[in-house]
Order: C-alpha cells, then structure tokens, then sequence
C-alpha cells in the first residue's frame, strides 16, 4: 500500500506541473483551481511522493513539503491534486496495529479494512464542551505519585536531557497504565529510532496490552513533513475513542522536542526567518495547536505523557520553555541522580504538580509531599557544608535530616518491569497510600537503625525489614563513610 492509497481521492483531475524542487520543498504551477492549504498533492510514478500544500505564493502557485523523500522528481512532471487533506484512519480495527503518518500499516499484519478516514486537522474542543474535574491518575511509580501525581486528562512531561532515562520510564508507564485501565492507549513515536519502536512493540505484545493499544510512527530517518504531522495523526486517532466510543485514552507521544525541530526544520526549508536560537517563528502557535486538541470532555478524557528531549540539558531553551506552559505536571530528570544510580532519576525540587493542592490530593498526601521537599531542600543546602567540614561539624539535628533525607532517596528508587533483563529485579507496582506510609515511617525516623541500602529499589516500605540483614553485610560502613566517599567522587 503506498501513501497515495491512504484515503478516498474526492478532488481527482486538478493537475499541476512541478515549476521547482529544493530539497523537500516543491512549487507546483496549477492552471485551473488552486489547492487550499493543508491539500494532500501526489507525484512521480505510481504517485509515489505525497506533498502537502503549506502557502499560496499568487494565483498560480503553491509551495508544498513532501511528506516521502523526493529522489527522481524534476521540473515539469504532473502534479495531481487529491482533493482533500492528508487523512488518518479511525475504528476498532486500528486497535493493536502500527501505522505510519499516512495511516499504512507496518507490522507486517493483515490489510486494514472497516475503517473510517478523518482529517489530521482538527479544532480543539471548544470550552463548552470541556470538563472541569480534577481527578489524580495513579501510575504505581512511588516518586511521581506522591510528589508529582498525573492528572487524569491532563498533560505530564518528561524532560530530560539525553540517556537519562525518559523512554524507559515512558515505557514503565504503559505498562503499569495500560494493563490497569479499560481506555485505548495510542502510542505516537516522532523523530525518535526505529529500533526503540520494534522494541517497544515486541514488549507490549509480551505484556498483553496490545489488545488495546495504537501505535504510529514517523522516524528520525524520515522527512521533516512527515515528522510534524504524526503528532496530528494520532490525535485524530484519540478523538475518535474519546468522542465516538466515550472512553478515556492513554496518549504517548516521544518525543514532544522532535516535534518542534521537525517544524524548524520545515520552516526554514520554506524560507521563513528564525527567531530565538534558530527555531520557527510560528512555535507557540504550532505546539499549541496540538496541545490544545488534548482535552477533558464530558465524553471521555485524553490523558497525555510526552517525553521532552531538553537540548544540553538547558532548560531555558525556548522549545523546553514553550512545552512547560502546556502542561500541569513536569517531571524533571536529573543527570546527577542517574549517575548515582538513583532510578527512576527524578529530581523532586524541579519536579512540580498543579495537583499538589488540599484540595484535590487530601490534607494528608500534601502535609507528606511538603515535608519530604522540605527534607531533600535542607539536605541539598547542607551539602556545601559537608563537602567542606565533613558530617562531624554538623548539629545533631542537621545530621538528622540528612539521615532522614538520604533514606527517602533511597525508598523513592524502585525497581522497573522494563528493566528486568538489565538489572535482575523484579519490577514493583506501589500503591499510592504504600508510597505515603513509607514516607512517613522514614519521616518520622522508623528507619534509621536500618541501613540505608535495605531502602534502595524496593517496593513498598515493609520490604526494608527483609532486605536489611543482607544489606547491613553488603554496606559494611557508617553513614559519615557513605557520606565522605560520595562528596570524594
């Protein structure tokens, strides 16, 4: 199936001539109707490169992108207008199948059939529609639940800068999530490489939870056109569930970064002048018009985790400052605590939650959440101090958070389903009232004749009392010792 059979042809017979091709950017002369913009145009043989008309230059010309590489197109070739926008396939039967942007299927299956085709541009909801409740979406990962907790139909980030773990953690989540809830999970792979999709889809299959799961790509290897508008296509997808079907759905998109670098990428093929650092003029606009489609009707909800690829670990780099202000919780990964061995590596003083009110979590989860912050601040301040004096020059009380918060480090580590091949535990799913019970026995010093190792990857709190004997053995040293050797590296 090529990309010219990816949707019902209604505007056949408008041909165009290719005037220029620059790259993946082609101007078509047309001497009849001109093509709106977003029109899906086909050319070269057996119409095997599909272009999208991106502006009107006058009342003969269109600029397009190609969506599919563009070797062996030259000036003068037939253009045929398809008569509609690129379209995106919705149904039952989309369920456990892999497509790429223009809704073909990849995984080798049987072909595709009971299907409707939909545009990939859609308006968001209007507020009229919109639901207003805030409900928190447990995932069983002890760090995010208790300190960051998900809103169900809300938007999470994961940002991180690269090889600190935000695809395995995304991963962790599907498997937690996806084996846990009723709704359609889609799975939306932008820019990212190929061999993570194949591994992804052979561990959901093992899982189970294909059943209920789509999955589209658009690869790094691919055309910047086909890039930006996978994101559209999956979304198209979630609607359909969410509108039609009234379930809620899972939506995963890595990375949400290549997104914005495939429309940089396209805006400046197009010729237009960068702004700030090099990226399009029109980011704000373009991320929204996405981001904005992820929403809570009172149909169902869209819940979206979307990783954020965080250029040289800056986070004030524009694309990592635009994606902020769309979401109500950002989970921040931190290179250090990775390379303390600390998984999942999430920094809980740059990791925020709108859902961290009375209100919505309860008066005892936010009391928890505010003290272990408090904790982990007091200890991130002391550390200068340490580094300089030792442990020894510390008040008693100091050492005591100190204690204190290098336990909770410790218990907010856990073990992952994913990684079970690599590290040789087996993964924990914990509760959120576990997680709030650990952390406050260790608040409340429980622990602290206990090594801090009985604490590190494990699941809920009563499994220190088990791992301590081994542990005391394999630590063979003091808290000042731990200290010395971590400030020495």
């Amino acid at each position: 199936m090529t990309a010219s059979e990816s949707g019902p042809k209604s505007g056949v017979g408008n041909l165009g001539t290719i005037v220029t091709v620059r790259g993946s950017v082609i101007d078509i002369r047309f001497e009849g109707q001109l093509p709106p913009v977003n029109s899906l145009l086909h050319a070269g043989d057996g119409d095997r490169v599909t272009i999208e008309v991106l502006a009107q230059r006058d009342e003969r010309h269109v600029r397009g992108i190609a969506l599919t590489p563009t070797q062996g197109l030259s000036r003068g070739m037939p253009v045929t207008d398809s008569g509609g926008p690129l379209k995106a396939p919705v149904g039952k039967p989309i369920l456990s199948r892999m497509f790429d942007v223009f809704g073909n299927t990849i995984d080798r299956g049987p072909p595709l059939e009971g299907v409707e085709w939909r545009s990939v541009h859609n308006d968001p909801p209007p507020l009229i529609r919109r639901s207003t409740r805030s409900e928190v979406f447990e995932t069983g990962i002890k760090a995010i639940d208790v300190l960051t907790p998900l809103e169900h139909g809300g938007k999470a980030g994961l940002f991180g800068g690269a090889g600190v773990g935000k695809t395995v953690l995304l991963t962790e989540m599907i498997h937690n999530m996806v084996g846990n809830q009723q709704g359609a999970s889609i799975f939306c792979g932008i820019g990212e490489r190929s061999r993570e999709g194949e591994e992804l889809y052979r561990e959901m299959e093992a899982a189970g939870v294909l059943p209920n799961m789509v999955m589209i790509f658009a690869q790094m290897n691919e055309p910047p056109g086909a890039r930006f508008r996978v994101g559209h296509a999956a979304l198209t997808m979630a609607e359909y569930f969410r509108d039609d079907e009234h379930r809620d759905v899972l939506l995963l998109i890595d990375n949400i970064f290549r997104f914005i670098q495939a429309g940089s990428e396209v805006s400046g093929l197009m010729g237009q002048m960068p702004s700030r650092l090099g990226y399009q003029p029109t980011m704000g606009t373009e991320l929204a018009a996405l981001e904005e489609r992820i929403a809570n009707t009172n149909n169902g909800a869209i819940t979206s985790l979307q990783a954020v690829y965080v250029p040289a670990d800056d986070f004030t780099d524009p694309a990592a400052v635009h994606t902020f202000s769309h979401l109500s919780a950002s989970i921040v990964l931190s290179r250090k605590r990775a390379s303390e061995g600390l998984f999942p590596a999430i920094d809980p003083l740059q990791s925020s939650s709108k859902m961290i009110t009375p209100g919505i979590v309860g008066e005892y989860h936010y009391r928890i959440a505010q003290a272990i912050r408090r904790t982990l601040a007091q200890y991130a301040e002391l550390k200068d101090i340490i580094a300089m004096l030792g442990l020894e020059q510390l008040s008693p009380e100091d050492r005591k958070v100190v204690a204190r918060a290098r336990r909770l480090e410790r218990f907010l580590t856990q073990p992952f389903f994913t990684t079970k091949q690599f590290t040789n535990l087996s993964g924990k799913l914990v509760s959120l009232e576990d997680a709030l019970d650990g952390c406050e026995r260790i608040l409340a010093d429980e622990f602290k004749d206990l090594p801090e190792s009985a604490l590190y990857m494990i699941g809920a709190i009563g499994e220190a009392r088990i791992k301590a004997p081994s542990s005391a053995e394999a630590e063979g040293r003091s808290l000042e010792e731990t200290t010395h050797a971590d400030d020495d590296a």
